[in-house]
């Protein structure tokens, strides 16, 4: 099993893997006690049929530059292949502004060909590949050395597996004229936007049932401190503070570090030096707020007001027109965007791009009476007005 520990090494089996039209890539890295992952291992294969085209490169080796690497996902020619690929290129963003291109994530693709919502590599490599994996290392300490042979073979199997999965996926797509579905899927992947968190926004990723706009004023302040903290240290949120307790801060309003300490749900840590005063001054930004600039949480599902039996008829259309073409209806449209639909609102991915081919532009026509549903059998029929 090759193990690349060097620039000049993985130089070479990048040059080499530039020649082949796909290479499939996979990380290891660990995220429990950072903000940020820290890359522990890459895993590499081009196409082949055993594990000598396959290599693991240690991004913790001494000396080691991952620029052959990063040249490699810049190289136009050559498809970069993950599953569930998300958090993998989320690392080559952070750390070196890289994202691989073009991109292809298994994941995405089965959903397309039929396999089910997110359905997890070890089911592809069973259902295509017909191999077992072996799980047992894969919750283990990837940042130590040297790596066990359990842990390598996982790891590499993570990679030479995948060229098969990709394979068969591809010639479906290709076959059944929808791989342009995928690529339009891979644009958000694509997007740096997607990998970055800006602390003025985060706010809008805390739940909470409180929706009045000063009382969000703070929740702004508080998620935005947060995580400006966390970025900086390199920790995680919930090292902070959880959700739970960003809260209770806020509906609570502590005015000083007495205050503070009466909370139930913030931790130890939070009630004292920068943590503390980083909360009770975004509780003061937060009251201070002017009222023209108070955050307010977007409603415009009320503004019409949903249709359920609409919205029914359309979740009967949606399972009907994915199972027909074989495509997870999740995919497709959300339960969120079927509300819409039923509601008015016509700006939704649904009615765009592919899904608009598969289920947006009937969508339409159901909603404006054009067509209506029938059973015959066990189908559902469209059947016009």
């Amino acid at each position: 099993m090759l193990t690349i520990t060097t620039t000049d090494a993985l130089s070479k089996f990048c040059l080499e893997a530039a020649k082949h039209d796909y290479v499939t890539v996979d990380t290891e890295f660990l995220r429990e006690r950072t903000y940020y992952s820290k890359l522990c291992l890459v895993q590499l294969a081009m196409p082949g049929t055993d594990d000598s085209n396959g290599c693991l490169v240690d991004p913790l080796a001494t000396g080691i530059s991952l620029e052959p690497l990063y040249d490699l996902f810049r190289d136009t020619s050559v498809v970069k292949v993950f599953h569930a690929a998300r958090q993998d290129i989320e690392i080559f963003q952070v750390d070196a502004g890289v994202i691989p291109t073009p991109l292809f994530d298994t994941q995405v693709a089965s959903m397309v060909c039929g396999f089910g919502e997110q359905v997890g590599y070890e089911t592809l490599v069973r259902k295509i590949a017909k191999e077992e994996i072996d799980k047992s290392s894969r919750f283990t300490d990837w940042s130590r050395r040297p790596l066990s042979d359990a842990q390598s073979t996982y790891a590499l199997a993570d990679v030479t597996h995948l060229r098969q999965v990709y394979e068969y996926l591809a010639k479906r797509l290709k076959d059944a004229g929808r791989a342009h579905w995928v690529d339009q899927e891979m644009t958000i992947l694509n997007n740096p936007a997607t990998y970055t968190t800006k602390p003025e926004d985060a706010w809008k990723r805390v739940k909470t049932r409180n929706n009045s706009p000063r009382f969000l004023s703070i929740v702004r302040e508080l998620a935005r401190f947060r995580e400006d903290y966390a970025q900086t240290k390199n920790v995680p949120r919930s090292r902070v503070y959880k959700d739970d307790a960003l809260a209770e801060i806020a509906a609570t309003k502590p005015k000083n570090i007495a205050d503070l300490g009466n909370s139930r749900l913030l931790l130890r840590e939070a009630r004292r030096g920068d943590i503390a005063d980083g909360i009770l001054n975004a509780i003061k930004v937060g009251l201070a707020c002017p009222e023209a600039d108070l955050p307010r949480v977007e409603r415009k599902h009320e503004r019409q007001q949903v249709n359920p039996a609409l919205a029914d008829l359309l979740r009967v259309l949606l399972k009907a027109k994915t199972s027909a073409v074989g495509v997870a209806s999740k995919l497709v449209a959300p339960a969120s965007d079927l509300d819409a639909i039923a509601a008015g609102e016509r700006d939704v991915g649904a009615l765009e791009g592919w899904r608009y081919e598969v289920f947006g532009e009937d969508a339409l026509k159901l909603c404006d009476g054009k067509i209506a549903l029938s059973a015959k059998g066990n189908d559902v029929v469209l059947v016009p007005v």
